[in-house]
């Protein structure tokens, strides 16, 4: 090949593949799991490498904290299973506001078969319904989702289950 031709095809690779790689259909490498509502993927990566990633907090639902045991690593753990059952990627779904007050990303996460993982987390039992307007899209999902694991005493619902809601928790435990 001529060095022109190469030229073409570096710039091409560079600058005009990754603008059209990235569409919202595509699947996000999970890289994390923080705890049982909050998770980074990989933003933008070249060629292989890591180049931004994102901090995503799960929309209408609330796990517990860590720091509830067993419930918190339960939760945590739970969220990865289903992660990693989706080999590790997902579908970003975005609602009418987009950044919590920290910063993270607020979205609605797919798997690989076409489940919500958000649904998922709260049909288990490992999270509760956790809706703050404007981000409502699934909220009666979510309802009917926690209802049924009530009813069928799953995850926290059940015998020796979670004590203490994970926002009364968060009030009665603030960060520093």
């Amino acid at each position: 090949m001529n060095k022109k031709l190469i030229s073409v095809l570096l710039l091409f690779i560079i600058f005009v593949y990754p603008a059209c790689a990235k569409r919202e259909s595509e699947y996000y490498k999970v890289t994390e799991i923080h705890d049982g509502d909050t998770l980074t993927i990989v933003k933008d990566s070249f060629l292989g490498i890591l180049v931004k990633t994102e901090r995503i907090r799960l929309i209408g639902i609330d796990a517990p904290e860590l720091a509830q045991e067993p419930w918190g690593r339960k939760a945590k753990n739970h969220l990865k299973k289903l992660i990693r059952e989706s080999s590790w990627l997902v579908k970003i779904e975005l609602d009418v506001q987009q950044r919590d007050k920290y910063g993270r990303l607020l979205a609605y996460l797919w798997d690989k078969n076409g489940n919500m993982i958000n649904y998922m987390m709260i049909r288990d039992g490992y999270a509760m319904v956790y809706t703050i307007p404007p981000n409502v899209k699934y909220a009666e999902k979510f309802v009917e989702a926690q209802r049924v694991a009530r009813e069928e005493k799953r995850g926290i619902w059940g015998e020796g289950g979670l004590k203490e809601k994970p926002s009364d928790w968060r009030k009665a435990n603030p960060r520093n």
